[in-house]
C-alpha cells in the first residue's frame, strides 16, 4: 500500500537504531517518506523542524504524517502498523500483543542503552552492564526456540525493535572490546542475524560497519571527556 496523497516525513540521523526500526516498518508497509537527516551531535545545530516537533526531549526519530509529529521508534511503528493495514507488525492475538509491547522497551533498556554506556564506563560499572546485556542476549535466544523471526515465520514487530543488533552490535563490540553474539553461546540469535539481514526491506540499507565503528569511536571521545576525572 503507497502513500499517494500523504506527507510522510522521517526525521533522524543515519547512525540511530531507533531511526532506521521506523524506516523498516514504513519500507515493510511500502509507504513512501521523506528523510530528514538531522545533525545531532551538536545540540546548537539541531534544525527548527526537530525543535517544534519534538520540544520536550529534541530526539530523533520524529515521524511527520499529514505535519502531525509521532515521537519515541516504538509509538512510531505502532502508530505506522495501525494507520496503514496491509503487511501487519503487531501480532494480532491480544496476548501477544501485549508481549512484543513489554519486552521491546525492556530489551532497548537493557540491551541497546546498556552496550552505548558500555563503550564509555570502566571497572566496577563495565561489569554491571555487561551482566545486563548477557542477561539481555540470553532472553533474545530463549524467545526465538521455535520460530525463524521473533514474529514466527514472518518478520514482526520484535524483528523490527531488534533489527539494529546485526550491525550496530558488531561496532558497539568492536568499539569496547568485547565479543559478545558469540555463535556458539547464542547459536539461534546468530541464525536470526543472519536472516533479518537477507530480508529485502532492510539488506540494502543497512550503513557499513566500519563506519558506524568510527561513529561510536567519537562517541566514545567525547562521552570520556565528559566523565567525571578520577583523584
Amino acid at each position: 500500500m503507497g502513500s499517494e496523497g500523504q506527507e510522510v516525513k522521517l526525521v533522524g540521523a543515519w547512525f540511530s537504531p531507533y531511526v532506521y526500526r521506523v524506516a523498516w516498518a514504513l519500507k515493510l508497509k511500502g509507504v513512501q517518506y521523506e528523510f530528514v537527516e538531522q545533525n545531532m551531535r551538536d545540540p546548537n545545530k539541531r534544525s527548527s523542524l526537530l525543535l517544534d516537533c519534538n520540544p520536550i526531549y529534541k530526539k530523533i526519530p520524529v515521524l511527520l504524517h499529514h505535519g502531525k509529529p509521532i515521537v519515541e521508534s516504538l509509538f512510531i511503528i505502532q502508530y505506522i502498523d495501525e494507520t496503514w493495514k496491509d503487511n501487519p507488525i503487531l501480532p494480532t492475538d491480544p496476548y501477544e500483543r501485549a508481549m512484543a509491547r513489554f519486552w521491546a522497551p525492556l530489551i532497548d533498556e537493557m540491551l541497546l542503552e546498556g552496550l552505548k554506556r558500555m563503550t564509555y564506563t570502566e571497572g566496577e560499572q563495565l561489569m554491571k552492564e555487561m551482566k545486563q546485556v548477557s542477561n539481555a542476549l540470553q532472553l533474545l535466544e530463549e524467545m526465538l526456540k521455535g520460530k525463524k523471526f521473533f514474529g514466527g515465520e514472518k518478520v514482526g514487530f520484535l524483528d523490527i525493535a531488534f533489527g539494529w543488533i546485526p550491525i550496530w552490535l558488531g561496532a558497539m563490540e568492536e568499539v569496547a572490546a568485547i565479543d559478545f553474539l558469540n555463535p556458539y553461546q547464542y547459536p539461534l540469535l546468530h541464525i536470526w542475524s543472519n536472516k533479518f539481514k537477507e530480508v529485502h526491506f532492510v539488506k540494502d540499507s543497512l550503513y557499513p560497519k566500519d563506519k558506524l565503528v568510527r561513529f561510536f569511536n567519537k562517541f566514545r571521545e567525547s562521552q570520556l571527556k565528559l566523565a567525571p576525572k578520577k583523584i
